[in-house]
C-alpha cells in the first residue's frame, strides 16, 4: 500500500486554522516549496514532519493519510435508467476484483503479448467512424451488416477478455454489465447481466467492448467513450446517413416513429440508438437534426421493448426452471459456457479444486445469494 496525503483534508484544515503554506513552513522548519509538493501529492512528508503537520492541524493520523493501493482493480460501470453509482458500488466492484486475481494463474490467453488497444480514444465523430470501420473489419463485417453476438463474443476473445455471465435479475439489480482490469496481472473480465433486455444486452456487449479498447480512460470520460464507441459500431455511418434520408422523407411525425422503430427492429437494437446516431450524423454533415415528439417517442420505444424478452429467458427457455425461475447450476452453467465461449466456469472449477474453496469464494466472486453459490460450487467440485 501506498501512502499519500489527504491533500483535500489538509487543505481544509489549513483554510479554518487561517494558515496560508508559508505559515505551514514557517511553523514546520520546511521551505515554503517543500509544503506546496506535500498538497500537489508530489511528495510526502518526514516521520517527524508528517506529526508535527498534524498536530500543527489538528487532524488524526488517519485523517492526513491515505493508503493507496497502485495495483487496486479499475472497474466501469454505469448503473441503468440513470441510477447514481456510488463509492459503495465501485468498492464492492474492487472487492470482486481483488477475489478475481485468485483465478489469474488459470487464464488461457497468451501472457507474451498484449492485444491491440486505442492510442488515444476520444468521442470525436470521425474518429469514432474510423475506429468501429476497422473493429467492423476485424471481426468481418460489411459497413452495414448487422452485429450480432457472436461477433461481440470472438472480439472479446480476440482482446484476452473473460466474460462472466451472471443472473442479477432485473428488478433488485442495476448493473447491465460491469468491466474490472487488474493491472498487477492485466487481465480484464467482464461481468454481463443476463436479465437484460435482449437488445439493450447487444448494446452493453457493443459498451464494454469499448472498454476494453480504452483502457487509458477512466470515470466519466471512459463511460462516455464506450457508449459511443457502441452506438457507431452498431448503428454505423453508412446506416445512419441511409436512415436520415428515409426518416425524414416520412409525411408525418407518427410515420417518421414509426419508421425509426422498424429501421431498430431490422438490427435489435433500441430505437434511441437509431435516433441518436442519425442526429449525430447530421451535426456532422452540417444538416438540421430530426425531431420526434417528445411523449409519442418514449411510449413506442416502451412498446418496441415489450417484444423483446431478457437474453436469460431466451437462453434458458427450453430449461426446467426453479420457483423463482432460475435453472440448474448445471444448466447455467453448460448454456452460458456455450454461448459466450468462456473458460471462467473451467479457471473456476481447477481453482476451487485445487485450493479447497468453499461456496464463500463462488458468492462472492460472483456476486450471488449463497445458495445459489453452493449449487455452482457443488457442480464445479
Amino acid at each position: 500500500m501506498q501512502k499519500i496525503l489527504n491533500t483535500d483534508n489538509a487543505v481544509k484544515a489549513m483554510q479554518t486554522a487561517g494558515l496560508s503554506q508559508t505559515a505551514v513552513a514557517e511553523r514546520l522548519g520546511v521551505s515554503k516549496e517543500a509544503v506546496s509538493q506535500w498538497l500537489k501529492a508530489k511528495s510526502f512528508p518526514r516521520p517527524d514532519k508528517l506529526l508535527q503537520f498534524g498536530k500543527l492541524l489538528n487532524l488524526s493520523f488517519s485523517e492526513l493519510v491515505t493508503r493507496q493501493d497502485p495495483f487496486a482493480p479499475k472497474v466501469a460501470f454505469r448503473k441503468m435508467k440513470g441510477t447514481k453509482t456510488k463509492e459503495h458500488h465501485i468498492e464492492k466492484a474492487q472487492d470482486i476484483g481483488r477475489f478475481l486475481r485468485h483465478l489469474v494463474p488459470y487464464v488461457p490467453f497468451d501472457t507474451l503479448e498484449m492485444p491491440p488497444v486505442l492510442k488515444a480514444p476520444q468521442n470525436d465523430y470521425s474518429y469514432l467512424r474510423s475506429v468501429t470501420a476497422k473493429v467492423r473489419e476485424d471481426i468481418h463485417l460489411g459497413p452495414t451488416e448487422s452485429v450480432d453476438f457472436t461477433h461481440l463474443i470472438r472480439r472479446f476473445s480476440e482482446l484476452q477478455t473473460v466474460v462472466v455471465p451472471v443472473m442479477w435479475g432485473n428488478k433488485q439489480r442495476h448493473e447491465n454489465a460491469v468491466h474490472i482490469y487488474l493491472p498487477d496481472s492485466q487481465t480484464t473480465w467482464v461481468y454481463l447481466n443476463l436479465d437484460t433486455n435482449i437488445h439493450d444486452f447487444k448494446f452493453w456487449m457493443a459498451h464494454e467492448l469499448g472498454h476494453c479498447l480504452s483502457p487509458s480512460l477512466d470515470g466519466d470520460e471512459a463511460e462516455d467513450f464506450a457508449d459511443a464507441f457502441a452506438a457507431a459500431l452498431l448503428y454505423p455511418h453508412a446506416l445512419a446517413e441511409q436512415a436520415y434520408v428515409s426518416i425524414t422523407a416520412q409525411p408525418s411525425s407518427a410515420a417518421k416513429i414509426s419508421h425509426v422503430i422498424a429501421l431498430a427492429d431490422e438490427l435489435t437494437i433500441s430505437p434511441y440508438t437509431v435516433m441518436k446516431q442519425v442526429n449525430k450524423y447530421a451535426v456532422a454533415a452540417n444538416k438540421p437534426e430530426i425531431t420526434l415528439s417528445e411523449r409519442a417517442f418514449p411510449g413506442a420505444v416502451t412498446n418496441f421493448n415489450k417484444k423483446y424478452k431478457n437474453l436469460s429467458e431466451a437462453l434458458f427457455g427450453d430449461a426446467e426452471l426453479d420457483k423463482q425461475g432460475k435453472p440448474s447450476a448445471r444448466e447455467y452453467i453448460a448454456k452460458t459456457e456455450a454461448a459466450f465461449e468462456t473458460p471462467f466456469f473451467a479457471m473456476l472449477s481447477k481453482y476451487l479444486k485445487q485450493h479447497q474453496n468453499g461456496p464463500g469464494f463462488v458468492h462472492t466472486v460472483l456476486d450471488m445469494p449463497l445458495l445459489d453459490a453452493r449449487s455452482i460450487h457443488a457442480e464445479l467440485t
